[in-house]
C-alpha cells in the first residue's frame, strides 16, 4: 500500500521541527547581582562564551537584579524548571547544611586555598548533596570576601556590633555567627537591602566590595569595617531535571564553559578590589581595619555548634583548614 505523500515526509517534518525547537531554546540565567557586580560580570561573560560555542543550538540569556526572584526563589525555580541557571552563594546552606562550612568565619585563607578546598572537599562531598536536592553544580565561582558596613560606629572588635541591626543573607549559620558577635542579625532579600539601610530598618549589612558598590550601599552607609570575616564561593547551578533533558553536546559546552570561567571570575574579583574600595572611600564612607584575631577568637563557639549539629562537618572543616598549611 502506498503511503499518502504527507505521511511519507512526516519523519522529516518531525526532525525539522525538533531542530527548530532546539535552536530556539532559551536558557534563563537568573541572579541577584546588580549591574557591574561580580555576579553580573561573571554571568554575562559566561553567556557570551557559551553562546559563541553553542552556535544557535541554545542560547543563555541573563536576568540580573533579582528579576527572576531572590536567591531562595531562584533555587526553587531551578527545581521546577522555570529558571535554568542560577548563581547562589550563602543560600545553598538552606538546601544542605554541609554547605554551611563556607559560612564558618576565616575558613578560607585565599583563592589558592579555595582551589584546594574545591578539589578535596567541595566536589567529593558537597556537590553530591546539591544533586540530592535536584540542583547540579557546574562550577565554583566567587562572591568574595565579606566586610561590614553600618551607620552606627566603626566595627573594630566583635563587641562593637552590640545591638546593631544587621542584614544578613538567607542562611542560618550567618545569623548564628553574628549573634555570637553580639549583633542583631536578620535575613533579608538582597533586593530589599538598600531601602532598609536608607530608612533605618537596618543599621548595616555585610557583603563583598562588588556587591556593596553595585548596589550603591556606600550612598546610605557611614562606616566600612574591613573584617573579611567570610569568603563566599558562588555556584554556577542548573536544575537537574532540565539538565537531563538537554542534548549531550549542549551539556558539554555549558559545563566546560562554566569550569573554564573560574579563572576569569577570580582575576576579575582580584582586579576590582582596590578600585572598588577607592570608590567606597570617595563616597565619604569612613574605612577602618578590624582586629581579626578578636573575631577569630569569638568564632570558636560557632565552629563548635556547627560541628556538633551537622553530621560529617567536623571532618570537612578539619580537612579544609589543613589544606591551608
Amino acid at each position: 500500500m502506498k503511503l499518502p505523500r504527507i505521511a511519507r515526509f512526516a519523519p522529516l517534518f518531525v526532525l525539522l521541527f525538533a531542530a527548530s525547537a532546539l535552536a530556539q531554546t532559551e536558557l534563563k540565567f537568573g541572579h541577584v547581582g546588580e549591574p557591574g557586580s561580580l555576579f553580573a560580570k561573571s554571568a554575562e561573560e559566561y553567556a557570551k562564551r557559551a553562546n559563541e560555542k553553542l552556535g544557535g543550538k541554545a542560547k543563555v540569556v541573563v536576568f540580573g537584579s533579582s528579576q527572576l526572584g531572590g536567591d531562595k526563589e531562584l533555587l526553587q525555580k531551578l527545581k521546577l524548571g522555570t529558571v535554568d541557571f542560577a548563581l547562589p552563594s550563602t543560600v545553598m546552606s538552606s538546601e544542605s547544611d554541609l554547605f554551611g562550612i563556607f559560612e564558618m568565619p576565616y575558613l578560607v585563607k585565599d583563592r589558592k586555598h579555595m582551589n584546594a578546598i574545591e578539589k578535596e572537599v567541595f566536589w567529593p562531598k558537597l556537590a553530591p548533596e546539591a544533586e540530592k536536592k535536584g540542583i547540579k553544580v557546574l562550577a565554583v565561582w566567587e562572591n568574595g570576601y565579606r566586610h561590614i558596613t553600618n551607620n552606627r560606629r566603626p566595627i573594630k572588635v566583635p563587641g562593637d556590633l552590640n545591638d546593631i541591626k544587621l542584614r544578613v543573607p538567607e542562611g542560618k549559620w550567618r545569623v548564628k555567627m553574628f549573634q555570637a558577635y553580639g549583633a542583631n542579625p536578620s535575613p533579608m532579600k538582597f533586593s530589599e537591602v538598600f531601602t532598609a539601610l536608607q530608612t533605618g530598618v537596618m543599621d548595616g549589612q555585610e557583603n563583598p566590595f562588588s556587591q556593596i558598590v553595585s548596589a550603591k550601599f556606600q550612598e546610605v552607609q557611614k562606616y566600612l569595617s574591613l573584617t573579611g570575616h567570610v569568603y563566599t564561593p558562588a555556584y554556577a547551578t542548573v536544575g537537574s531535571k532540565k539538565w537531563a533533558s538537554l542534548p549531550p553536546d549542549v551539556r558539554k559546552v555549558l559545563e566546560d564553559t562554566a569550569k573554564e570561567l573560574q579563572s576569569f571570575v577570580y582575576s576579575t574579583a582580584q582586579k576590582d578590589e582596590d578600585e572598588l574600595l577607592a570608590k567606597i572611600k570617595s563616597a565619604g564612607v569612613q574605612v577602618n581595619e578590624a582586629n581579626k584575631a578578636a573575631f577569630v577568637a569569638a568564632s570558636k563557639a560557632v565552629y563548635e555548634e556547627f560541628g556538633k549539629e551537622v553530621k560529617g562537618s567536623k571532618e570537612l572543616i578539619d580537612k579544609a583548614l589543613a589544606l591551608a598549611k
